[in-house]
């Protein structure tokens, strides 16, 4: 007699709305009219271009082919190692350019924030950071904008270095004026006591000759909130959840080691790559150890919304205008600078959604 043995319980309800069977992807945004952007940045797959628009179930390099191709006489305006995408509701792509290909030293005038105008398809404008901002260490990751602030408003991206400081770098899109803040803060830092466990196993860095080291990456994702008051943000090696007053990050009068005094902790919400807010100020966080998706209300109450074994590293998060949220999962931890080498990944990667029956968090 055969016994069915009781099992783990899955659960959310999601369907597959594209998939990858080329370069691995890491950004998705949905504008405010349904076009959909991805990312893929090259970490050392054959990557064509590093963006792309969803045109009528292909990828298409965007804004053009030119655009992603690597232009060694101009780093500025070619798009090099792109890890983000973002479109802000009002018209633009913004393409968060790592200028760093293989997480390697940033290249002079590369890591730059891109604005594409989502009307005419043209690069609009380009901001480039001066070398107190992006040190040789950084890894520009993901950004959040608010324009109710300022004349042309501001943009928040976190730096996710491996090596150096983790930090909010702030930019002011008027001026282009752009500060690290909460640098090297135990809020945007690895947790050092963090050991990450994913599909049963311990994470770490196992490089081809056989050296280990820990898998330790600082402030990543990265959420607003539908009013732009509240920053949330989280270290990739960390469980934990912080936020912060925008008007305290803005606010250079306040010295970045006081600045620590304003971050508020949330508590444990699991280990998380990506995050967006919906427009009830709901936060979406993956939980990448547990192939799960989780929902934090604005009273601070943690929900699991989806669990599922296909969920293998959920990635980056957008909410599109038909309320849904996409999601990337691009089995991220079976790398092969993971595994001694091996790559473990199976393809396809894809593009998850899931029905919130909420719209994005507005940014105007």
């Amino acid at each position: 007699m055969q016994v069915m043995l009781p099992s783990e319980q899955y659960f959310g309800k999601f369907e597959a709305f594209f998939l990858f069977y080329g370069a691995m992807p890491t950004g998705v945004t949905v504008s405010e009219t349904g076009r959909i952007f991805i990312c893929f940045p090259r970490w050392g797959d054959d990557v064509k271009f590093t963006v792309a628009e969803i045109v009528r179930g292909t990828l298409q390099p965007y804004p053009s082919l030119d655009a992603n191709l690597v232009s060694q006489s101009n780093f500025t305006t070619s798009f090099i190692s792109v890890q983000s995408v973002v479109a802000d509701g009002k018209g633009t792509l913004w393409v968060l350019d790592t200028g760093a290909p293989n997480f390697s030293e940033p290249i002079k005038g590369g890591a730059k924030l891109v604005a594409v105008d989502l009307n005419s398809n043209t690069i609009r404008s380009v901001y480039t950071f001066t070398g107190n901002v992006v040190l040789p260490t950084t890894y520009l990751n993901d950004v959040r904008f608010d324009f109710r602030v300022g004349k042309a408003g501001y943009a928040y991206i976190t730096d996710s270095s491996s090596r150096g400081p983790g930090a909010i770098i702030v930019v002011d899109l008027e001026t282009g004026y752009a500060w690290r803040r909460l640098n090297g803060a135990n809020s945007t830092s690895p947790d050092l006591f963090f050991l990450p466990k994913v599909e049963g196993k311990i994470l770490m860095n196992r490089n081809k000759d056989g050296s280990t080291s820990p898998f330790r990456l600082a402030s990543d994702g990265i959420a607003i909130s539908p009013d732009g008051k509240m920053l949330y943000f989280c270290p990739l090696s960390s469980r934990h959840l912080y936020s912060i007053s925008t008007e305290a990050l803005r606010d250079r009068t306040i010295p970045d080691m006081n600045l620590q005094d304003h971050v508020k902790y949330w508590g444990e919400k699991g280990a998380s790559d990506g995050m967006i807010t919906d427009a009830k100020g709901n936060v979406y966080a993956g939980d990448y150890e547990n192939n799960s998706i989780r929902k934090i209300l604005p009273n601070g109450i943690m929900e699991t919304i989806a669990h599922d074994p296909r969920i293998l590293w959920p990635d980056t998060f957008s909410i599109g205008p038909d309320q849904y949220l996409y999601f990337i999962v691009n089995q991220l931890h079976r790398q092969s600078r993971f595994h001694y080498g091996n790559d473990l990944r199976q393809k396809p990667y894809s593009l998850l959604r899931m029905k919130i029956d909420e719209p994005p968090a507005p940014t105007f």
